[in-house]
């Protein structure tokens, strides 16, 4: 029985609700509520809002639910916050199975499911920009935000607070387990909403933490806790290359039992794992050792999760993204380090980040206590080794030289350890912000839009000195709207009490994907369609208008150096003036200077935009023309670490095309690019599209959304037939621009398989360059007219005629295609059988 059933009919009695939601805790979940639960819970269904700081793991879901519960019995509609899509995903289908999927939807930039629900689950954004278009008109009852310490983010905080300031009909719930002192936000929020704002705080964890500081260098510390029946045990690290390469250290250590891994075995069963970080993972996973991070494919962290979940695990090895909501259960955190890299310089760990991670230790359920061990720095490690050694005598101990630490080197240190763990989280900071975006919400709302920004502008969470900053701010803002005609003063208000409005159809929901996408829009015009480059270069306009994959970008930008550096020498030219050279090389940027001036001339007409960036890049568009798998290219960068980040820059890319790109603009050879961009992403992790497409095509039809599983594999590869010809062209493609380049190196280990190892390759190719300088690989070579496919049931027969300067197109390479195996391992496989002139010797 679903809890909406088991609420009072007709009724918001707080006894009768708190009667129906323990009793449904009890039955369904064999659940009794702690105080603390009980507490909030009391004091939501009286209309109070509540800020509810508890320690990880003390049930505050839980309370999230009965507030959702309190509000469908009034008849007042909720929404359920959280920093990430994946949480907010996780969340929908929890509640579902609460609620029943009636009464449940999704909001994201990427889809929408039930969206007129009485519960909806979105991400803070979403909320934000409501709270801006509506205000206290927006059909919002109650708010649930959950790590509402994100609060203090430097980049996305305003999106928890605007909702505070804006949405003064709602009653709060703001959750987190550091949350330090409070008192500003329960005295703001019984300002604004009227109602009372409980504080609810509790430092007794149902499952009490005990703090160990030790000396003993990391490997010997971790066997110690397994063999103290202390695992699982979560090693933190704060980069993403430690954490993988001490987890592969650690398969040297049996780390877990035959019959777990038996059993870690059939739960795999077929799952798929790619060449590079997949093959690592999989010999990890199977010897009982978890690695975590962002970098990772969401579906590896998936499977990781779900390993953990089922007790398998004994050891993961990860970054600090494991203490964002993750709901898996560890014994014992054990930190490497207690100081991080923060992207600008190494520094102590702060409060709020150590409690934020040292919080998964220890799982209601699971365990009756959890422990929290901290490693001493290497240098204390190896003076202890030394003391040790010479035991009690007094002139050994004397002549010990001790290790220092390295220059430059952050410390801690067992005082630093302790005083982080009785230290309260550090005080919430205001991050408010004033874009484009933000008035021309504010303005679309009926009303008076200067009393609206005057509103937001001066009672906001700023001190007076940055909130006069943001009035000057917007004031310019407001300037460059109306001169461009972007919005116009009207000389009385128009029916919904408006002064000022926007001119024309404005696209309004462009601050929740991307900003540019408009300009993308208007880009497309400036493009020849009769131009071989033209798919190439749609896809540049739309790569351009997306947040930059920093990594991808740093080793694109390293591996051209390097490219240059090592073609400098060649021609001897001298260091200094090498030096000065690099300056200029940097990652592609197609199309830089046709976009940069198209979006100076754009802008006047749409000053909005004025707050976004344009960067130019390619990475789908380098990955196509390069006719690499996306194995291939992890591999050429060196991106194993960040094959994640590529992926999801990958999927947003092939999202912005399918949402961007207008029908008239879509050519057959565009629309080719498109399919293999969507089936490769696919293939390599079906997750980061099929749930969002399954989810919005679900929408409204009444069916029960399916949660994502374990991830065994994406549909068959060949099953879209016409990505698959793509990507066979692209397979082939990438043979001859090896061949071009005589990388018989590379060509060997791509079919050495088939007999074609590196010798064969030249020994073929041998007779051809005799006649030929080159082999062309421009836009023409590439082209359909090149190469022939002959589809058979089994298999595909290929030829792809090579390009020579004579234009006589008398070589190919030929090849067979295995459709089972290419299903099996989702990309082609692909058989040479021949590279010779046509009509053989």
């Amino acid at each position: 029985m679903t809890l909406t059933e088991r609420l009072p009919p007709g009724t918001d009695d707080p006894d009768a609700l708190v009667e129906a939601f323990t009793d449904w805790a009890f039955d369904e979940r064999g659940l009794s509520l702690y105080p603390a639960q009980e507490e909030a819970l009391l004091e939501l269904v009286t209309g109070a809002n509540v800020i509810l700081s508890t320690p990880t793991g003390s049930g505050k879901s839980l309370v999230a639910i009965g507030a959702h519960a309190a509000a469908l019995a009034a008849g007042r509609r909720t929404f359920y916050t959280a920093p990430i899509k994946a949480l907010v995903s996780e969340k929908f289908f929890a509640l579902i199975e609460v609620f029943g999927p009636e009464k449940v939807g999704m909001l994201t930039g990427d889809a929408a499911v039930n969206e007129g629900a009485p519960i909806i689950c979105c991400t803070a954004e979403i909320l934000a920009n409501i709270a801006l278009r509506s205000g206290r008109a927006a059909d919002v009852g109650s708010v649930v935000m959950d790590e509402f310490h994100f609060y203090a983010d430097p980049d996305r905080g305003w999106a928890w607070q605007v909702p505070l300031i804006e949405l003064p009909q709602a009653q709060f719930l703001l959750m987190s387990a550091t949350l330090g002192d409070v008192s500003f936000f329960r005295d703001d929020l019984t300002r604004r909403t009227g109602r009372e704002t409980s504080v609810i705080t509790s430092v007794q964890r149902p499952v009490p933490l005990v703090y160990q500081y030790v000396l003993t260098p990391l490997h010997e510390t971790i066997s110690e806790l397994m063999q103290t029946n202390q695992a699982p045990v979560y090693v933190v690290h704060f980069t993403q290359q430690a954490a993988v390469e001490r987890a592969q250290a650690l398969m040297s250590v049996n780390v877990t039992s035959k019959e777990d891994k038996q059993a870690i075995a059939e739960l795999i069963g077929s799952f798929r794992f790619t060449a590079g970080f997949g093959r690592t993972l999989s010999r990890l996973v199977r010897h009982g050792i978890g690695v975590h991070h962002a970098g990772m494919l969401p579906r590896y962290r998936r499977l990781v999760e779900t390993l953990a979940q089922a007790g398998l695990l004994r050891v993961i090895c990860g970054t600090d993204t494991l203490g964002v909501g993750i709901n898996v259960p560890i014994r014992t955190v054990l930190f490497t380090a207690l100081s991080k890299y923060d992207g600008q310089r190494t520094r102590p760990l702060k409060a709020r980040e150590f409690h934020q991670i040292a919080g998964r230790a220890g799982r209601a359920g699971y365990d009756t206590i959890g422990t929290v061990v901290a490693e001493a720095p290497d240098h204390e490690v190896e003076n202890a080794r030394l003391l040790a050694r010479a035991g009690d005598d007094v002139k050994k101990r004397r002549r010990i030289v001790r290790k220092q630490p390295p220059e430059g080197f952050v410390g801690w240190s067992q005082t630093s350890f302790e005083r982080l763990q009785n230290a309260q989280p550090e005080p919430l900071t205001s991050h408010f912000v004033v874009t484009h975006a933000m008035l021309l919400n504010v303005i679309a709302r009926p009303g008076d839009a200067f009393a609206a920004m005057r509103h937001l502008l001066e009672d906001n969470h700023e001190p007076r000195n940055r909130q006069r900053k943001h009035i000057l701010r917007a004031i310019a803002i407001y300037r460059a709207l109306l001169a461009a005609g972007v919005v116009e003063q009207l000389d009385e208000p128009d029916a919904e009490g408006r002064q000022v409005r926007l001119v024309g159809d404005l696209q309004l929901d462009f601050a929740l994907n991307q900003p540019l996408s408009p300009f993308a829009l208007a880009a497309f015009e400036l493009l020849d369609r009769e131009s071989p480059s033209y798919p190439m270069d749609v896809l540049s306009v739309v790569e351009a208008t997306l947040d930059d994959p920093r990594q991808v970008l740093y080793a694109q930008e390293n591996r051209a150096r390097g490219e240059a550096v090592a073609a400098m020498k060649a021609e001897g030219i001298e260091y200094e003036q090498r030096m000065a050279l690099l300056e200029d090389v940097s990652y592609p940027k197609p199309l830089e200077e046709l976009l940069t001036a198209a979006l100076e001339t754009y802008r006047r007409g749409a000053p909005w935009v004025a707050d976004a960036r344009l960067s130019p890049k390619s990475v789908a568009r380098d990955m196509f023309e390069r006719s690499m798998t996306f194995v291939e290219y992890v591999g050429h960068y060196q991106l194993a670490r960040s094959e994640g980040l590529v992926l999801r820059y990958l999927a947003d890319t092939y999202r912005a095309l399918r949402q961007t790109v207008p029908d008239e603009a879509k050519t057959e050879e565009l629309i080719d690019v498109v399919e293999w961009l969507g089936e490769l992403v696919r293939q390599v992790d079906s997750s980061l599209l099929d749930e969002w497409e399954a989810l919005a095509a679900g929408a409204g039809t009444g069916e029960e959304p399916t949660p994502p599983s374990l991830d065994t594999g994406p549909a068959r590869v060949t099953a879209n037939a016409r990505a698959f010809r793509v990507l066979v062209r692209n397979a082939l493609f990438r043979r001859v621009e090896l061949a071009a380049l005589r990388r018989w190196d590379l060509l060997g280990e791509l079919d050495a398989e088939a007999g074609w190892d590196a010798r064969a390759w030249r020994e073929a190719l041998e007779p051809y360059w005799a006649e030929h300088a080159d082999i062309g690989t421009g836009p023409d070579a590439r082209g359909p007219q090149l190469i022939q496919i002959t589809e058979e049931p089994e298999r595909w027969l290929v030829r792809q005629v090579l390009d020579d300067p004579a234009g006589d197109r008398d070589w190919a390479v030929t090849a067979e295609i295995d459709l089972a195996a290419s299903d099996e391992q989702g990309t082609p496989v692909v058989w040479v059988t021949d590279v010779a002139p046509l009509g053989g010797p």
